[in-house]
């Protein structure tokens, strides 16, 4: 009785290294994507949408995740391209293929989960393999306005999404966009246009998730693949309208907010590629701020 509560804190201790080492893995592939490609992997083209290798990395023929744009930088081609050549069998096997790299190992393991599709909108280029999906417990940053995702703004087909207008692609790939963060919908960011700094800027962290609803999938930010484009379960917000980061909590939903099963708060990586653990008591202008690229703010290191 006296040696399990310092067995279990051991446990959590290597938990969270092993949660902060894959945050790191996945930070360290955006930006080698962004050393590569020249941006920062797009947040892809909304709910419904999966990765599709046919369509490179360049977000004006790209529907796919922040994820799936990443997973050639982190030793995953091969999952990558299950897709090629217009297979959607292979699209649907890499929604439901689970990672250790996208699994925070104290809220739940890499294996597939129900999939529970709750937009208004099916999934349009895949679908899930026996109703099962594969998910991530890891958001890209946003920004700290909150956009609520717009399924019925999606395009019906690769046609109508790529004939959007020369202008609306030209304010993207300048920045001109609502979205204050690094990965948002048809994002094309690159490391200069950060003009907050890179090590003052979130690029992605954990997200939180109902604790009722880990492995059922009954919650809509939680809900569908790691490789569908921009959605609840892909990117999150720091918003302080909204409520503030917090631990999981059982019949508590937020879909928009970052936070962990951690009971001491939350990992978060920067654009600089370090990773960093917030603790829940953060300051929440600073949060916000560290949400946003691009306001200005000068960040209070020990409000962090």
């Amino acid at each position: 009785a006296l040696l399990l509560p310092a067995v279990q804190a051991a446990r959590e201790a290597a938990r969270q290294v092993q949660c902060c080492n894959h945050l790191k893995q996945l930070g360290l592939a955006a930006l080698s994507h962004e050393e590569v490609q020249g941006y920062l992997p797009t947040g892809g083209w909304g709910a419904g949408w999966a990765g599709d290798p046919d369509h490179g990395f360049d977000p004006k023929k790209q529907p796919g995740s922040w994820i799936f744009n990443s997973l050639p930088y982190m030793e995953q081609q091969a999952l990558h391209d299950l897709g090629l050549n217009n297979n959607q069998t292979g699209r649907s096997q890499t929604a439901a293929t689970p990672l250790a790299v996208l699994h925070c190992p104290t809220r739940r393991s890499a294996i597939v989960y129900p999939h529970h599709y709750h937009g208004q909108a099916g999934l349009v280029n895949f679908g899930p393999v026996n109703n099962l999906i594969a998910r991530a417990d890891y958001a890209g940053s946003c920004g700290d306005v909150h956009q609520i995702v717009q399924y019925n703004t999606n395009p019906s087909s690769l046609a109508a999404g790529w004939g959007w207008s020369a202008n609306y692609w030209a304010g993207l790939s300048n920045g001109n966009n609502s979205a204050t963060g690094v990965i948002y919908l048809h994002s094309r960011l690159t490391l200069s246009q950060i003009t907050d700094g890179t090590s003052n800027t979130y690029l992605m962290g954990e997200k939180y998730v109902d604790a009722d609803h880990y492995f059922d999938g009954m919650t809509g930010c939680d809900d569908t693949s790691w490789n569908m484009g921009i959605d609840y379960d892909t990117v999150r917000w720091t918003d302080i309208t909204l409520v503030s980061p917090t631990q999981d909590t059982p019949g508590y939903g937020a879909w928009h907010i970052f936070g962990s099963a951690h009971s001491n708060g939350f990992h978060m990586a920067l654009c600089d590629g370090s990773v960093h653990m917030v603790n829940y008591t953060i300051d929440r202008e600073t949060h916000r701020c560290l949400g946003n690229r691009k306001d200005g703010m000068t960040i209070d290191g020990k409000k962090f």
